[in-house]
């Protein structure tokens, strides 16, 4: 795509999202590649059919907030994307993803929040018994997309053996490798998700699905067009995030086998210390397209562009936060000045179930589990995409 008439060269990247430069070895230091010392805050990549890409962490900060002059219509950079899903409360601008966002936080309260937590210290409790025998483990595959899908397969009621179908589903919307149309995703999930939807909506239980429409909206019941594409958003939101965390997390202790010692004598930490890891490896990357001309860092942005808003370049910003890079477990914190969870009206509506599932993680794997090492003869890798991750963590240990 030509680049915007006025956009000076040095703002011409060519950026692909979705492959940035050495993303399979560290996706972090991939991205932080666009950052230079005192370097402009917006660039605009000529890639993926060109859009803008906020690279600095006060520009990403802002404009993920702003509600009024951006729109998360547009969902995702690869095309047709955002036309095909039209998620519910995802894609919606206030004022009118107001009720249908309350509808779903509901249907997430904390006490049903708190009340699942001893089923993922009994899900990862299990795994740690399957895996720990051996010796050494693939984490990802083992591991890491097992227990999240399974705690939330669990909050929605269907069947655990379709956690391997599903998971395929989810990396297809954040990592697309070409097999599948977004037409062909879209289909897919409401294939699957339209016997539970008539079941939950004729006579409600006590999952996730249910609560939501026992909850309405504004009022009213919900119509079966918006309840599908509800129950997409949460389908597509709950498989592939809370993986990736994980999987960072866990190769962070990997590498730095004092922070399992030190945790493991300060169990009261826990709670920080997982905000501290969600902070250092943010993997979550939106798009939003601007509805109105404006002057953003000195460059225009047109009505229709997009706006590439990367989570880790605000939290690895030295002037969002001191020595950004370090993981310290005595940091104030608070969940929400991070964006790896998001920001502003769309802040993900499951970040205290993530938050928790974190937290438990943490405290039965480090209390089951011995001390874990990277394994010296495979090697680790990632992926970029709008949720990057760890796709091989090899883990070892005595």
């Amino acid at each position: 795509m030509e680049v915007p008439s006025g956009v000076a060269t040095d703002r011409v990247v060519d950026f692909d999202i979705f492959n940035p430069p050495g993303v399979e070895t560290d996706y972090f230091s991939a991205w932080q590649s666009l950052v230079r010392p005192d370097g402009p805050g917006m660039v605009w990549t000529t890639a993926n059919g060109g859009h803008w890409i906020a690279t600095r962490g006060d520009v990403v900060r802002s404009l993920w907030a702003d509600s009024e002059r951006l729109s998360s219509e547009v969902l995702a950079v690869t095309p047709g994307l955002g036309e095909m899903m039209k998620f519910i409360p995802l894609q919606q601008d206030p004022p009118e993803h107001g009720p249908f966002r309350l509808s779903v936080m509901k249907g997430l309260a904390s006490r049903y929040v708190v009340a699942l937590e001893p089923k993922v210290a009994e899900v990862t409790r299990e795994l740690i018994a399957a895996i720990k025998p051996a010796g050494a483990c693939e984490f990802v595959e083992e591991f890491a997309e097992i227990l999240p899908l399974h705690i939330f397969l669990t909050l929605i009621d269907v069947p655990l053996s379709d956690r391997p179908r599903l998971r395929a589903l989810g990396a297809q919307l954040t990592r697309p490798d070409g097999s599948m149309t977004v037409e062909q995703l879209r289909d897919a999930a409401d294939d699957y998700l339209r016997p539970f939807i008539e079941a939950r909506m004729a006579n409600p239980g006590e999952d996730l699905f249910s609560r939501i429409f026992v909850a309405g909206v504004d009022g009213r019941p919900w119509t079966m067009d918006e309840a599908r594409r509800m129950c997409r958003n949460l389908l597509f939101g709950g498989l592939d995030t809370v993986v990736a965390m994980i999987g960072m997390i866990t190769l962070h202790l990997a590498r730095h086998p004092q922070d399992q010692t030190y945790l493991r004598a300060h169990p009261e930490l826990l709670p920080q210390a997982a905000d501290e890891l969600m902070r250092r490896y943010p993997t979550v990357s939106v798009s939003r397209n601007a509805v109105v001309d404006m002057e953003i860092d000195g460059v225009q942005v047109r009505a229709g562009d997009i706006v590439y808003l990367p989570s880790v370049l605000h939290n690895l910003d030295p002037s969002a936060f001191e020595a950004p890079e370090e993981v310290r477990y005595d940091r104030a914190l608070n969940p929400t000045r991070h964006t790896t969870l998001g920001a502003g009206a769309h802040r993900c509506v499951g970040a205290g179930l993530a938050r928790m599932e974190v937290i438990v993680f943490l405290r039965e794997w480090l209390a089951n589990m011995p001390d874990i090492r990277l394994d010296p003869d495979k090697p680790v890798r990632m992926k970029g995409g709008n949720v990057g991750a760890c796709t091989a963590l090899p883990l070892i240990w005595n």
